[in-house]
């Protein structure tokens, strides 16, 4: 069975439209409630999927090594060390041969150019599993969980708090597909960049709406969920100390979980750095989602695979 998504690449969400994002999360919703109920999805039976990490992961790597072998096909983890693109050998040669032994190739690496390049020279689909610039398979997780709980994502304000990193612009990048208000508290100088601003207004659906401030407490106002990430991301370990000073009044903790709605849901990408960008309170308490987030990235990430593959 061929899927509307087979072969195609999931680089960016900027490369998808609303109703490609939709199957994608419609198909997560379907494949969660077939595991949970015991039923049998090996949809990807004897296909394999090549999976480059030039970054450290927990949750990417075990998500998708997890997600393939449900789906019955293999995932291969293949560390910088073990590729010769380590050694200098160019992408594009990387990309053919990986290309000529699998259905997929899955990367989570720094520049994004990367990629790019990578899916340039390859014949099959290229999943972006993490850059500097982007963390899409991240987004489709956070919108899972989100659904899950509303029923809806239309008109529902997700508030973002810190830097806005990779993670913000996937989630801008989402909210605009499916209709959400966003708005995100970053001080000056962590603010998300232009170019994912004039992205969402090319791909805002109705009910779509977009804020960047400053304070903290105007973002939180009736917001439906209250999302952070770590405020040092792999690669800015030397900037620590600055970061935390820029960014500590951005913490998501229990004065402004009082600021959104009663029902309001907590969530954070992981890993988090607890009583940093989150107080642990928040991370442990009843309106926390952030451990089924953690979760729906293996449901989600299986929905990607079974839909390019």
């Amino acid at each position: 069975m061929k899927t509307p998504l087979y072969g195609k690449d999931y680089v960016s969400l900027t490369d998808y439209d609303a109703a490609e994002f939709k199957f994608l999360l419609d198909m997560a919703v379907e494949l969660k409630d077939k595991q949970k109920k015991g039923i049998p999805h090996t949809l990807l039976q004897g296909k394999t999927l090549a999976m480059i990490f030039q970054k450290a992961s927990t949750r990417t790597r075990v998500s998708f090594e997890v997600a393939m072998y449900h789906l019955g096909g293999l995932g291969m983890f293949l560390s910088a060390n073990d590729l010769q693109i380590g050694r200098g050998e160019p992408i594009q040669d990387t990309a053919r041969v990986l290309a000529s032994y699998s259905e997929g190739i899955l990367i989570r690496t720094f520049s994004h150019q990367e990629v790019l390049e990578l899916a340039k020279y390859s014949k099959v689909p290229v999943i972006n599993g993490l850059t500097d610039d982007e963390h899409p398979t991240q987004a489709l997780a956070d919108m899972l969980t989100i659904y899950e709980e509303y029923g809806t994502l239309k008109g529902k304000k997700l508030a973002y708090f810190g830097d806005g990193n990779n993670v913000a612009v996937s989630l801008i990048h989402a909210c605009a597909l499916t209709g959400m208000e966003i708005v995100l508290a970053c001080p000056s100088g962590y603010q998300p960049p232009a170019a994912a601003l004039a992205d969402f207004e090319k791909m805002k659906q109705p009910g779509a709406s977009l804020a960047v401030v400053d304070d903290p407490k105007a973002a939180a106002s009736g917001a439906d969920v209250l999302y952070t990430d770590v405020w040092t991301s792999m690669g800015q370990e030397k900037e620590a100390q600055i970061r935390i000073q820029a960014l500590k009044e951005y913490q998501v903790n229990g004065d402004l979980l009082k600021l959104a709605k009663p029902e309001a849901i907590v969530l954070h990408c992981l890993p988090a750095h607890r009583e940093e960008e989150i107080t642990d309170e928040m991370i442990e308490c009843a309106q926390s989602r952030i451990f089924q987030e953690a979760e729906n990235r293996m449901h989600a990430h299986k929905a990607i695979l079974a839909a390019l593959l």
